[in-house]
């Protein structure tokens, strides 16, 4: 009986030092998953900030146990497959290949959207002007057309934009980053758009093509603005007086007439523009710079407008030709002004003063008799003239010319010439 008793004391001591080893490994256990859970959620909230989310958790309200534990085991599933998803990153797997083209993705997402390209589904389609996008974040980005919304600000300048994209490259004039660069020609661009432009220009393609004209073009808004030539549709509206373009850039040209600015500053003498062009040909005052040539007679000019009405004086052609006196002109201005002649309109009026031109040019060498502008200024002796012409006749001392002659005598300047002629008179 006591070897009996003895026999079921060990036993009980063997179920006891049993049931507290279990739990002590039940302990550890739990201990190592709490350890490696805790090691996880920082993985986590670290990932977070690197714009990884592994885990979506769900919030439920649900008192029920199964319910609870449901919802944390789909968001466990759901983990996994963000993280499986995460680790192609790394290991640089791409397991969903088009079948068409044989590009390889990462993500199931960008696959089906590829595939849209080859089938040109658009099944996104705005509600408000029925355009229709192969994937969901153009058609947010297009709403923003209608919304008016530019959610992307510049924090140096304070400029908008409607995609995040369109921030990035506008940082990079601020910053002066160009991270694009041409091989052949070492330079570095700020858009990789711009360096594909940049590397057509050198190789002289042109990808786009008119199907009605034949016409080649370089870039792909080129042709855009080309086509709308044919079609005549004019997308870009003024919404203060209604006016339709067919470029976005002749739309904001035209609101600066609304809005009064003129963002084109000269350095030099401070006078502003409300176009480049017109602030590049204003420039050339200052520079000299007459990049227009006659081939006839080697003349230069600062506009190639001039150089056109120029060309004209060779040909002796007079295409514009007044009705009322039979008179011909070889440029359309000095026509005009001609016109005037016969209807006595006087378009320009000095505010000041009163006093009207026919021209608008002697409207404004009028006006800086007022003003006391002189934006004509001679680089050699920096004297400033109120006319481009008195600047001219100046520029004679300097180089001696006389571009008047009679009967073998040179004269500087025409009104000389006239005295001189009446001596023989």
């Amino acid at each position: 009986m006591a070897f009996i008793k003895e026999e079921i004391e060990d036993i009980k001591i063997e179920e006891t030092f049993r049931v507290k080893h279990e739990e002590t490994e039940e302990q550890t256990d739990l201990t190592v998953l709490k350890k490696e859970s805790e090691i996880l959620n920082e993985m986590e909230e670290k990932d977070q900030h690197k714009n990884y989310e592994f885990i979506t958790r769900e919030k439920t309200f649900r008192c029920s146990q199964t319910e609870k534990t449901r919802s944390q085991k789909r968001a466990k599933k759901k983990g996994k497959v963000s993280l499986k998803r995460h680790m192609r990153v790394h290991t640089g797997e791409k397991p969903y290949t088009c079948q068409q083209c044989g590009k390889s993705f990462t993500k199931k997402q960008h696959f089906v959207e590829h595939t849209r390209i080859h089938t040109r589904e658009k099944p996104y389609i705005c509600q408000q002007c029925g355009k229709s996008f192969n994937r969901k974040g153009n058609l947010n980005r297009h709403m923003r057309v209608h919304i008016g919304e530019k959610p992307y600000t510049c924090r140096r300048c304070g400029k908008s934009f409607e995609q995040h994209e369109n921030l990035k490259v506008h940082m990079r004039i601020h910053s002066g980053e160009k991270p694009f660069k041409c091989l052949q020609y070492r330079k570095t661009i700020a858009e990789k758009g711009s360096l594909n432009r940049h590397m057509r220009i050198q190789t002289g393609e042109k990808p786009y093509t008119c199907t009605d004209c034949g016409k080649s073009f370089t870039t792909k808004q080129h042709f855009v603005d080309h086509i709308r030539i044919h079609t005549g549709e004019k997308p870009y509206t003024c919404k203060q007086c209604g006016k339709s373009f067919n470029r976005k850039g002749n739309l904001n040209r035209h609101m600066r007439v609304h809005t009064g600015e003129k963002p084109y500053t000269c350095r030099q003498c401070g006078k502003s523009f409300n176009r480049k062009g017109s602030f590049n040909i204003h420039m050339r005052v200052h520079t000299g710079e007459k990049p227009y040539v006659c081939l006839q007679c080697g003349k230069s000019f600062k506009q190639h407008g001039h150089l056109k009405v120029h060309e004209i004086i060779h040909s002796g052609e007079k295409p514009y030709t007044c009705q009322q006196c039979g008179k011909g002109f070889d440029d359309h201005e000095t026509f005009q002004v001609h016109m005037r002649l016969h209807s006595g309109k006087q378009l320009y009026t000095c505010p000041q003063c009163g006093k009207s031109f026919t021209k608008k040019h002697h409207f404004l060498d009028h006006i800086r008799v007022h003003t006391g502008e002189k934006p004509f200024t001679c680089p050699q002796c920096g004297q400033s003239f109120n006319r481009k012409g008195n600047l001219k006749r100046h520029m004679r001392v300097h180089t001696g010319e006389k571009p008047f002659t009679c009967v073998g005598k040179s004269i500087k300047c025409k009104i000389a010439l006239k005295y001189h002629m009446s001596i023989h008179t």
